[in-house]
């Protein structure tokens, strides 16, 4: 074939550039003009369905808004009664813990004048140790906390980055750290740690021994002078300068002569013990 009877069809882009239009917005306005706007019962008919439209629209959404504001009153009262249900049960949860705090101390006297002086000491050491008993003495504070959040000027989001945030394994360091260091009683948030307790996160809660913490968190722990220069020296410390650093979390550590940490609740220790043996069936005996 001759290269000069040859045809070459633009590309897309090109063409599409060339007649952005769709054809059939051209031949509707060639139709109109050749026709000529619809008049009589067409005009009428249509101006009349357009206006049914918009009413219907518009009572639909009159319908709406009057429905939810009818509704705000009942949803504004359930969500008053949940709040006042919560403030409720936690101000009986502190009842009851100060209560139990005054029975264990009554315990403690009662158990301290029936035993001996070494046995009564000895009996405190021990729930000392074991985070029991409440205990006071020269440490450290840690005062961590989220970066500060950046709220997005156009969709309103919280922007704080994920690697700001303090997460349950974060509290986990810093406290295995601070034993690491020497530390004789550790406290989140005033939650005594003990040798079962757990730190865990439940969907965005951080929880210790099963009670949440909120934020900004403060570990305090007892022990010895240097333990803030450990805890500084530490893998951990070091990873949390560089999470304030790049990432604008907040991590703070000071000496503390005199820490006061409650007890911790009395644990549900569970064990297990061995099942009985089964006794041979009929039918084994007669084999």
């Amino acid at each position: 074939m001759n290269d000069k009877n040859r045809v070459f069809a633009p590309d897309f882009l090109t063409q599409l550039f060339r007649d952005p239009l769709d054809p059939g917005y051209a031949d509707a306005a060639r139709r109109r003009a050749e026709n000529g706007s619809p008049a009589g019962w067409r005009a009428t008919s249509t101006k009349i369905v357009s206006a049914v439209t918009v009413m219907a629209v518009g009572f639909l959404l009159v319908v709406a808004y009057r429905q939810t504001l009818a509704d705000e009153p009942s949803r504004s009262q359930a969500r008053a009664g949940l709040v006042g249900q919560i403030e409720q049960r936690q101000a009986e949860s502190d009842r009851l813990e100060t209560e139990a705090e005054r029975l264990r101390g009554e315990v403690a006297a009662l158990r301290d004048a029936a035993l001996g002086d070494t046995e009564a000491e000895r009996l405190r050491d021990l729930e000392a140790v074991t985070g029991l008993a409440r205990v006071r003495g020269g440490g450290v504070v840690v005062r961590v906390d989220d970066a500060p959040s950046a709220i997005d000027a156009v969709t309103g989001a919280d922007g704080k980055p994920e690697l700001g945030r303090v997460l349950d394994r974060d509290l986990q360091d810093i406290a295995n750290a601070l034993w690491s260091a020497g530390a004789e009683a550790i406290a989140i948030n005033d939650q005594r740690l003990t040798a079962t307790s757990t730190i865990r996160a439940a969907g965005s809660a951080i929880l210790v021994d099963f009670r949440p913490v909120t934020r900004p968190y403060e570990i305090r722990a007892i022990g010895p002078d240097d333990m803030d220069k450990k805890l500084r020296d530490s893998p951990t410390g070091r990873l949390f300068r560089a999470l304030v650093a790049d990432h604008g979390m907040s991590f703070e550590v000071r000496d503390a002569e005199d820490l006061s940490l409650p007890a911790a609740a009395e644990p549900r220790l569970r064990y297990a013990t061995p099942s009985p043996s089964a006794s041979p069936s009929p039918s084994e005996g007669g084999k």
